[in-house]
């Protein structure tokens, strides 16, 4: 199987300002081209031992696959839940512009 180029990662955050400082601490380190926040969103998990149902807010990550090692570590950095929900999908297909543009937009700045 190739390896995609492109991925969709997402998280998810318990309020609105967590998800926007998520979202803009990974665009400005280029970590991610995009981030969408949908919410709000139910997520019901078994969670030590208990059914929790909790509001929260979806982040979609727009990045490449050569990113995602320092998304994720960004993410686990920044994020507050003891165990966050972070899953990469293969983007395996998309307008070319718009998957250069994921390219150019999260590729390491290469100091002068």
């Amino acid at each position: 199987m190739t390896k995609p180029a492109w991925l969709t990662v997402l998280t998810t955050t318990d309020s609105e300002d967590k998800a926007h400082s998520l979202a803009q601490g990974v665009v400005e380190a280029r970590l991610a081209a995009c981030v969408q926040i949908a919410a709000p969103v139910i997520s019901v998990y078994r969670w030590q031992d208990t059914i929790e149902t909790t509001r929260e807010w979806q982040l979609l990550f727009k990045t490449t696959a050569e990113r995602y090692d320092e998304l994720e570590a960004h993410l686990l950095a920044a994020h507050d839940y003891e165990t966050p929900e972070i899953v990469a999908i293969p983007v395996v297909r998309g307008s070319a512009r718009y998957l250069d543009w994921v390219s150019a937009e999260t590729a390491p700045v290469v100091p002068l």
